[in-house]
């Protein structure tokens, strides 16, 4: 059934009007062009919806068994055409934002708190999951920017450095090795590596610090940052986080460090946001605000 809104608002006019000419003025167009939508509607349904009465028409049985339901179109479409608009005048203003875990644990809330206080009328959503999970909402623009550590070798992302993220080797506060600053790496033979779920950057880290070693070590794969800290305080295992993912249990004399030799190469963390489509006003505004120094 091809019924145009067209037809509906020209039926309903006529309805109110009780006349092609009343409905013409009302809608400012031609009176030919209301009577061809009301008998292409009539066609549509497959009866007669007015008939002559003098001068004017007055609606048929159909006419008015219909009208209601046309009302009800035509209402509901404006309702959603004035949901729409409201909906787009609030999302101008959310700024959605994705992270990996150890960010937003860290530095993000912080970067929101500040932007918010300087951005009022800004509402701010934060997503966290693993690297994979993050790209993807940022790929499918379900994110706005996201922050990460390595980005990916992607033309569809665009990422910006802007600040350091050191990754230090965790364990048990009274680790023999803890304090040490130039561990060898075949002192760390036979310990556990406590590793984050795949997909996870910090997972990545730590696997190719052992491949690039030649370690082989046993692993125990556990859910988040904040279980790996549990698990290193309790003398689980070993693992490389971010400092900033730690530094609070380090101060707290909860965590030991141990320093290696040769350590991981240097990281930034990363800003980024989507290659493609037209960037947003306001995730450019938080991108600018974010690389200030």
């Amino acid at each position: 059934m091809a019924i145009t809104l067209t037809q509906l608002r020209s039926f309903l006019a006529v309805m109110r009007g009780g006349s092609v000419t009343a409905a013409a003025d009302e809608l400012v167009v031609t009176q030919p062009s209301v009577s061809a939508a009301i008998a292409a509607l009539a066609s549509e349904i497959g009866t007669p919806l007015f008939e002559r009465a003098g001068r004017s028409v007055r609606p048929t049985a159909a006419g008015r068994a219909f009208a209601p339901y046309a009302a009800d179109v035509i209402g509901l479409l404006e309702t959603g055409r004035r949901a729409a608009r409201e909906a787009a005048e609030i999302d101008a203003r959310v700024l959605r934002i994705a992270a990996v875990t150890t960010a937003a644990e860290s530095f993000v809330p912080a970067l929101m708190r500040s932007f918010g206080e300087a951005h009022p009328d800004v509402r701010l959503a934060l997503s966290v999951g693993n690297r994979g999970q993050v790209l993807d909402l940022l790929l499918r623009h379900e994110a706005d920017v996201a922050f990460g550590g390595r980005p990916p070798a992607d033309p569809r992302v665009v990422a910006q450095a802007f600040l350091p993220n050191e990754l230090v080797l965790v364990c048990a506060a009274d680790d023999p090795l803890a304090g040490a600053e130039q561990a060898p790496p075949e002192q760390l033979a036979g310990r556990t590596w406590l590793l984050r779920e795949p997909d996870s950057g910090t997972r990545s880290a730590n696997e190719e610090f052992l491949a690039a070693t030649g370690l082989t070590a046993d692993t125990l794969t556990v859910g988040s940052n904040g279980a790996i800290r549990q698990a290193a305080r309790l003398g689980l295992g070993i693992s490389f986080l971010s400092r900033d993912a730690v530094a609070p249990d380090q101060q707290a004399g909860l965590l030991g460090v141990i320093g290696v030799d040769p350590a991981p190469a240097p990281r930034d963390w990363h800003v980024m946001r989507a290659a493609t489509g037209p960037p947003r006003a306001l995730a450019e505004e938080f991108l600018a605000f974010v690389a200030r120094p």
